[in-house]
């Protein structure tokens, strides 16, 4: 199996900022390795939010992590400016695939790169229902070239 290697940034759509905190450190002086799972969780919904279709307090459809992974290629510490870059592989009838880099503001590689896989679900009753029109119009910007995106 080949080893991991970091994503350029032009492989991405969008860029959402985000700004390192004095907690994200660990004792070793870098961002600990679970707050990338919570830039990820950010930037996507963030990106949502902006795009007006993610109404998180009473929408009728939710999307719930059922997978993620992370490859580590360079540290970043606090007072770091980073921003996470989004762009969608996958799309099916219920479920996405995001992939989000990690980038120092400035960097040409990722710093970290990873999935989570949203399976959007009905609020009430937490069972698989097809992603809504307008998701699928904002997604549109972040997919990639793939026989299974849009």
């Amino acid at each position: 199996m080949s080893r991991p290697q970091p994503i350029s940034h032009s492989d991405y759509k969008v860029f959402i900022p985000i700004q390192t905190r004095w907690m994200d450190n660990d004792v070793y002086g870098h961002v600990n390795n679970v707050t990338y799972y919570s830039y990820f969780d950010t930037a996507v919904n963030h990106y949502l939010i902006q795009q007006g279709v993610l109404d998180f307090e009473s929408g009728s459809t939710i999307g719930l992590v059922v997978e993620t992974s992370c490859q580590y290629f360079a540290p970043i510490a606090f007072p770091d400016s980073v921003e996470a870059g989004l762009r969608v592989t996958h799309i099916g009838r219920s479920s996405v695939r995001y992939e989000v880099g990690i980038f120092k503001v400035g960097d040409t590689e990722t710093r970290a790169a990873g999935h989570f896989v949203h399976v959007y679900v009905d609020r009430e009753n937490r069972r698989p229902a097809a992603i809504p029109a307008e998701f699928l119009t904002a997604l549109k910007p972040l997919a990639v070239a793939s026989d299974a995106c849009l």
